[in-house]
C-alpha cells in the first residue's frame, strides 16, 4: 500500500490530465465469477468440481510434509489444490489513466505515448500500442473471506507497475536486449507453433507451456512489450498484453511458479520459473463489461478471443480493458 500511495502523490503534484479517463472501481459482487474458484481438489481428489473450467496436474497423495517457521522437522499437512483471483491488469489507451481506480487520470505534463492504431496502406497488417497498469489485488484477503488457510495470499492492495515509468515497454530495442531469445523465435517455424496452440487451448481449455513464446490465438509473446504486430480487435490486443504481463513478471523473478503435481519442495513454497507458466493462469475481463457466468467467462491465455469478445468492445466507454488475473495454487496446508 504504501507504494501505491508514493506513485499517486507523486502523480497528483502534476495538473490532472487534459484526456477523459473512464473507469470504476471493481465490485467483487458483480463483477467477478466466483465460479473460477472451482475446482478445488484434496490430493487427486476433487471436492469441489468445475462444470467449464480445466484444471492443471495435483499430487496424488493427499499428505505432505513442510517446515513451517524455521523448524528443522517438516510439519505435516494436507496437499490441496485450488484458483484464487490475487492480481489486476489494465489495458489502457491514455497514459496515467488508472482505470481501476475509478477513472483516475493523472500525469499530465509527463507526457509518455498514448493509444496508437495504424494499418499498412496494403491493409494486410494491422498495429497497436497500449499502456498496461499492474495491481496486487488479493480479492479474498482483501475482503477477509478466508481468515485461517495459510496458502491463500495474504498481499495488501497495492499498485505495483505502470508501462509509463518502464522505458522497454515502448522501446523495442531495450525490449530486445533484456530478452535476447526473441531474435531466435522470430522465425516461421516458432510462429506457426503458436497457431498450432490457437487450436490445441481452444478446443482443450489448455495451454501449452513448453510453447513459452506464444500466446495461443492471440500472437506472439515476444517481443515483450506494449506494441503489438497484429491488431485485431482491443480485446485479442489487451489479452495478449495481460500475457505478456505476466511473462515479464516470472521473467524478471516477480512471480512464482505454484503449481505442482508433486510433493516435493514445490509444494512448501513456490518456485522460480524464468519461463511463464501459462496453465497457472485464467484471465477474466471485469470491464467494461464483466464477463461472470458461463463456459468463457474465466479463460486460458490463448483461447480463440471470438468466443468471449462479443460485446465486449464498444466506442467511448468500451476501449479500455480491465483482466482479474486468477492464478492456480497447490500447497501443503499445515
Amino acid at each position: 500500500m504504501s507504494r501505491l500511495i508514493i506513485i499517486l502523490t507523486i502523480l497528483l503534484s502534476s495538473t490532472l490530465a487534459k484526456s477523459e479517463c473512464n473507469g470504476k472501481f471493481l465490485n467483487p459482487i458483480t463483477d467477478i465469477c466466483w465460479s473460477c474458484v472451482f475446482p478445488i481438489t484434496i490430493g487427486g481428489i476433487e471436492l469441489a468440481k468445475s462444470e467449464h473450467f480445466k484444471d492443471t496436474e495435483n499430487p496424488i497423495s493427499p499428505v505432505c510434509a513442510c517446515k513451517k517457521d524455521g523448524a528443522i522437522v517438516p510439519t505435516p499437512g494436507i496437499t490441496i489444490g485450488f484458483w484464487e483471483p490475487i492480481r489486476v491488469v489494465e489495458v489502457v489507451r491514455d497514459p496515467y489513466c488508472l482505470v481501476s481506480l475509478g477513472g483516475l487520470s493523472v500525469g499530465d505534463g509527463l507526457e509518455k505515448g498514448g493509444y496508437k492504431h495504424t494499418r499498412e496502406t496494403s491493409g494486410k497488417s494491422s498495429k497497436a500500442y497500449y499502456h498496461i497498469h499492474y495491481y496486487v489485488y488479493p480479492l479474498i484477503a482483501v475482503l477477509n473471506l478466508v481468515s485461517d488457510l495459510g496458502c491463500m495470499d495474504i498481499s495488501s492492495f497495492d499498485l505495483a507497475y505502470m508501462s509509463e515509468l518502464d522505458p522497454s515497454h515502448s522501446s523495442d530495442k531495450l525490449s530486445s536486449l533484456l530478452n535476447p531469445e526473441v531474435f531466435l523465435l522470430n522465425n516461421v517455424i516458432a510462429h506457426s507453433a503458436c497457431s498450432a496452440e490457437c487450436v490445441y487451448t481452444s478446443a482443450s481449455g489448455k495451454p501449452l507451456d513448453y510453447l513459452f513464446w506464444c500466446s495461443g490465438c492471440q500472437g506472439s509473446m515476444y517481443p515483450i512489450q506494449g506494441h503489438t504486430a497484429n491488431h485485431i480487435g482491443g480485446v485479442q490486443t489487451s489479452s495478449l498484453l495481460a500475457a505478456r504481463m505476466l511473462a515479464k513478471l516470472h521473467k524478471s523473478g516477480l512471480a512464482r511458479k505454484t503449481t505442482t503435481n508433486s510433493i516435493g519442495s514445490e509444494l512448501c513454497h513456490g518456485s522460480y520459473t524464468p519461463r511463464l507458466p501459462k496453465s497457472q493462469y485464467r484471465l477474466q475481463m471485469t470491464y467494461p463489461r464483466a464477463n461472470v457466468s458461463g463456459k468463457y467467462s474465466c479463460n486460458p491465455i490463448g483461447m480463440f478471443d471470438g468466443f468471449f469478445s462479443s460485446g465486449r468492445e464498444f466506442p467511448y466507454l468500451g476501449e479500455d480493458f480491465v483482466y482479474m488475473i486468477w492464478r492456480k495454487r497447490n500447497c501443503c496446508f499445515l
